[in-house]
């Protein structure tokens, strides 16, 4: 693993040209060159001899970057044997730190007003590539933020720059300042860069402060790549290898970490491996709970704190099958957003037939893949996934939808004209608001593993259309019929809730198959009574490929959601009553849900209460969430627990599924390798009595009960995978019967005829 430089690395020289400032400069460098030559000239007037005089190109140099300022001062007085001097009133208000006297002169800033501020930094963003005409800052007291500052920037006559304070994260105390003026010294040598803030508004005295350059960077990254032994990794691409491309595309080899560093990020590499599978069996697929457990056991910089670093993991295909090209994990330990997977034989190997480059096509939808999953690292969403309701979430700043951006965290098949259509005029870079964020927004905001996945973007209004298309629907499956708007659940219970999406309309109507599947166009919210609102998140989010499916009128497409726990651990816990509320973001309109009721019981007794302090933590729910795993052995010991203390609670049914499916087949993980190898891949073979025992008593016992406490569509999706592990295991006799119980479980929950054909068909499948 290389460690992370404390200062970052002068960009090669291939690059050097970023470093200079476009036409337009100041002039500052070419003042000094015409003085120089009529200096020269002058000494050359005396002889009356002309000299050959060498051209001097004047050299902008480029100013934009980080900058930083430091103090480091005792902090409090230092003691005295004598008692100290009372301090008399001063007449008039007292000068603020960098104020200025009556003639202009700048104070001298007194060491009591500095005391507590040990660092500033200023990110000054006014050229070099894709500038934003911002600045920004942060002002840091005893090592804790204070305050992070944006301001807006207008270019001067001067070469100064100029603009309006439009957004402060902090104690607004700190920095009253409304507006700010910026001069930068340009000079070849990093060393004697700096840049002068003037701080002035708000009522405040003017408050001046010199900043050292720092690096062209704004901000570090570390990368760690690793590839399961069958995968692709595509790491970089040539840019014109294929010919659908704007005209203006510069031809180069664009790598990973270069598209990051344009994006105004220092990046450097660790611990990348290639990862050989032993033992895995015919299934060399993956499952979010593999995945999790290997990052969380094997990557190199995995810490539960926030740290500038991310893991990627390129394997061949999800469980999820083809469709799924990308993941990135938001909940890893207590920190989210560290992590992501990309998926080379899934639909992002499928070039469209008649390509004219089929191979290149391919690199650059796996280039593209994994750069997507690495944007949401840094807490990006989707170009058309910025605006939602505004009771359900904070909003850093207002933002718009960019459902044609040219971005990396764009779809390029969902623009017009399709993915020819988006590569045909992609720069390989993200979005003007994208960089704004990632460049400019508090660090918290942006770092891997800080802030959760999805918070601080911009949440606006909600498009409720007069006539809507589809109706949309959240239910639960606890009462007699699956209709109930309203729940009553045990304490301990995990809630799972039914989504379900109806054409309301005389007319066909074109969805996405996986609408409900997936986060993406989907705002889910809960809220306690009493309590505040929160927006539900699950574990993982998910790439897609686009795939349609018309709905005739009347029609409808159902999905579960397990709503107990997501990334921010367990939303549905203490006893009490719940509203939850979600809402469907479309191209032309937002479908709202009715809102749904919940109750969660008091405990039945004090063993109850007790064993809910083990239950609801992070690590059982991503157990719940994943339907198990091997790698989290005090969550797996809770849920085993559960099963001996509670059998006939619904929490032991839930208990169950989740120690039984990894069980089941033959489970990835991820070791350290034998000889050259640093990780590799095992198979871990599946214990199918033991499954078998916990399955049959989930499933099998009480069909209608399991129905009622999985909710339907899990409690049809266990039983397949039950009885395909009994098939496999050679005894198809108890596979079928398993699958006879499912459909006699639904039977009895009144489920309807056309649903029971759709699981028939599914378990056809699976067979």
């Amino acid at each position: 693993m290389t460690p992370q430089k404390d200062r970052p690395v002068r960009p090669r020289r291939t690059e050097f040209t970023q470093d200079y400032a476009p036409p337009g400069g100041d002039g500052g460098a070419e003042a000094m060159a015409l003085d120089a030559l009529e200096t020269a000239a002058g000494f050359d007037a005396a002889a009356q001899q002309p000299l050959p005089v060498t051209p001097v190109i004047p050299i902008l140099y480029n100013v934009s970057g980080l900058y930083q300022w430091s103090q480091l001062q005792p902090i409090g007085p230092v003691p005295n044997p004598l008692p100290p001097t009372v301090p008399q009133p001063i007449p008039g208000p007292v000068p603020g730190p960098g104020a200025r006297t009556e003639n202009g002169a700048a104070m001298a800033e007194p060491a009591a007003a500095t005391a507590a501020i040990l660092r500033e930094t200023l990110r000054l963003d006014v050229d070099g590539r894709y500038p934003q005409m911002v600045a920004s800052g942060t002002i840091f007291q005893l090592l804790t933020e204070r305050i992070h500052w944006i301001a807006r920037l207008t270019r001067q006559a001067d070469g100064s720059w100029v603009g309006p304070i439009f957004y402060k994260d902090g104690t607004a105390s700190a920095l009253p300042h409304t507006q700010v003026r910026i001069t930068a010294v340009r000079t070849p040598f990093p060393t004697s860069r700096s840049a002068t803030v003037t701080f002035t508004g708000g009522g405040a005295a003017t408050r001046v402060r010199t900043y050292k350059w720092d690096s062209a960077y704004y901000r570090p990254c570390e990368l760690e790549y690793d590839t399961v032994a069958g995968a692709t990794a595509v790491t970089q691409i040539a840019t014109h290898a294929h010919p659908r491309r704007p005209s203006s595309l510069p031809s180069e080899t664009l790598t990973i970490e270069k598209v990051f560093q344009r994006a105004g990020f220092n990046v450097t590499r660790s611990g990348d491996s290639p990862i050989p599978i032993v033992h895995a069996g015919a299934n060399a697929r993956w499952n979010e709970a593999e995945m999790h457990d290997a990052m969380q056991r094997f990557w190199s910089r995995f810490a539960n704190r926030p740290q500038w670093a991310v893991w990627t993991l390129f394997a061949s295909m999800s469980e999820q099958g083809s469709s799924l090209g990308g993941i990135m994990f938001d909940d890893i330990g207590p920190n989210h957003r560290q992590g992501t997977a990309v998926f080379s034989e899934s639909f992002i190997k499928d070039a469209p037939a008649g390509d004219p480059a089929p191979a290149a096509w391919v690199a650059r939808m796996r280039f593209w893949t994994a750069v997507h999953e690495l944007g949401h690292t840094f807490n990006l969403a989707h170009a058309w996934q910025k605006v939602h309701p505004p009771a359900w979430g904070n909003s850093w700043i207002p933002l718009v939808n960019e459902p044609q951006g040219r971005s990396f965290m764009n779809y390029p098949y969902n623009v017009t004209g399709g993915q020819s259509a988006f590569f045909g005029s992609f720069e390989y870079r993200f979005s003007d608001q994208e960089l704004l964020f990632m460049r400019h927004a508090p660090e918290r905001f942006v770092q891997q593993g800080n802030a959760a996945w999805f918070t601080n973007h911009g949440f606006e209004q909600v498009r409720r259309s007069d006539t809507p298309t589809f109706a949309f629907e959240l239910r639960t499956n606890q009462g007699d019929q699956p209709k109930a708007h309203a729940a009553t659940h045990q304490f301990l219970d995990q809630v799972v809730v039914e989504l379900k999406l109806t054409n309301i309309t005389d007319e066909p109507q074109l969805v996405d198959a996986r609408i409900l599947e997936t986060t993406d166009s989907m705002t889910i919210a809960l809220k306690r009574e009493g309590g505040e609102a929160r927006v539900h998140t699950p574990h993982a989010t998910m790439c897609w490929h686009s795939k349609k499916r018309v709905l005739e009128p009347g029609d409808a497409i159902y999905a579960s959601l397990y709503l107990s726990a997501g990334r921010d651990g367990f939303y549905v816990a203490e006893p009490g009553r719940y509203v939850v509320q979600a809402a469907l973001h479309l191209a032309e309109e937002d479908i709202v849900s009715n809102p749904l009721q919940l109750r969660v019981l008091p405990p039945r007794g004090y063993e109850e209460e007790v064993f809910g302090q083990d239950l609801f933590t992070a690590d059982v729910g991503r157990a719940f969430a994943f339907d198990g795993t091997r790698a989290l052995d005090d969550a797996n010991a809770t849920l085993q627990e559960a099963v001996e203390r509670f059998a006939k609670h619904p929490v032991a049914t839930h208990a169950r599924v989740a120690l039984a499916l990894p069980q089941a087949v033959t489970f990835k993980e991820l070791r350290e390798g034998d000889g050259e190898a640093r990780l590799q891949f095992r198979g871990l073979e599946p214990d199918l009595e033991e499954a078998r025992d916990l399955l049959h008593d989930a499933l099998a016992e009480r069909p209608g009960e399991a129905a009622r406490t999985l909710g339907h569509i899990d409690f049809a999706e266990y039983g397949a995978k039950y009885a395909k592990a009994l098939s496999e295991g050679g005894d198809e006799i108890a596979a079928e019967a398993e699958r006879e119980s499912v459909i006699d479980g639904l039977k009895k929950r009144g489920v309807k005829a056309s649903v029971l054909d759709e699981v028939r068909a599914k378990q056809r499948k699976t067979k």
